[in-house]
């Protein structure tokens, strides 16, 4: 007997190179992805306030079926009396949430040892979002960059945009490690991860839903008071994506090594260098953390060879939904 698809089989299928075809099946998991839970239980997790752009709006707009989460000041007593279970009221701005994916493509990112490179888990992770973002009814957009590109593509209510946004995350990812890539970039062609928040800054409309998807390495002073002012009008939420060889190394012995143009090899076996490297990590890895509480910014760790749906649901408290046998 066919055993049925999994997230794994369904859409980590790739391993350097992400495929349209692979960030098209994301579609079929994001049914699993309900992004609506994600505000009450990662403001609990980073103490984030409630952005004033999720109160109760001006113009009155609609009624619905209570969900976790909503005020209790604006259930609708007359309609829950009539129909026996809580209805609440919505408001004009209290419908609108769009999302917006940043995602990193840039060379530190093409690197993996296990399951897929870290730009395509990326990719995979930014795909999941948008589809779950359009089946619950509201627009997604991106910011995609590299070394020496940006592309921003607005956020809308459509399949359309959504296609587009996973075609240019494809084109994106299979730019890494081209021969172009080595070429020393002018003033005018290098981009940063600066440079993709200040454009987010700029474009993105407050109340928006923000997911940073990158491995971090380049946390500067700029990017701080970007990710700052972008978090007191928004939901932003980051996510670290890592190989398990960044954290610890593999066991001793000889290894050959590559950044897509030079090769060399490395030993290993040395105690005193794997000590240092690991004491390097989590120094590393505790200045991000405390970076991020200073900002009240979630920051969640998903690697490599994690289950990228299940990443998503744990890391943002989402219940998992059982399928029919």
């Amino acid at each position: 007997m066919m055993n049925k698809p999994t997230i794994n089989s369904g859409i980590a299928d790739d391993s350097a190179y992400v495929s349209l075809a692979t960030l098209l099946r994301c579609r079929l998991f994001a049914r699993d992805l309900k992004l609506s839970h994600q505000r009450k239980i990662l403001s609990q997790q980073a103490g984030l306030h409630i952005s004033k752009f999720r109160g109760r709006g001006v113009d009155f707009s609609e009624v619905r079926a209570y969900q976790q989460g909503d005020d209790i000041r604006s259930i609708d007593w007359r309609v829950t009396a009539r129909t026996g279970k809580a209805h609440t009221k919505l408001y004009a701005e209290e419908r609108e949430h769009p999302t917006l994916v940043i995602v990193d493509q840039s060379t530190s990112m093409f690197f993996g040892s296990r399951v897929a490179f870290k730009s395509v888990v990326a990719a995979q992770l930014a795909a999941l979002i948008v589809w779950a973002t359009l089946q619950r009814g509201d627009r997604s957009g991106g910011i995609i960059f590299s070394d020496t590109k940006l592309h921003d593509i607005k956020p809308r209510r459509s399949r359309h945009t959504v296609l587009g946004l996973l075609e240019q995350l494809v084109r994106f990812n299979h730019a890494l490690n081209c021969a172009e890539q080595h070429q020393p970039a002018t003033s005018e062609q290098t981009h940063s991860f600066a440079d993709a928040l200040q454009h987010a800054r700029r474009t993105c409309k407050p109340g928006s839903e923000l997911f940073i998807i990158s491995d971090f390495q380049h946390i500067n002073n700029d990017t701080q008071r970007h990710l700052f002012q972008l978090a007191r009008h928004n939901d932003v939420v980051c996510l670290k994506v890592e190989d398990p060889m960044e954290a610890e190394l593999p066991q001793p012995g000889l290894y050959n090594i590559s950044d897509g143009k030079h090769r060399t090899q490395i030993d290993l076996g040395d105690k005193t260098l794997r000590s240092r490297y690991q004491q390097s990590y989590q120094q590393q890895l505790q200045a991000l953390q405390q970076h991020f509480d200073q900002l009240k910014i979630p920051l969640l760790q998903i690697s490599t060879d994690d289950n990228p749906l299940r990443a998503l649901q744990q890391g943002l408290g989402i219940r998992t939904r059982k399928r029919r046998a």
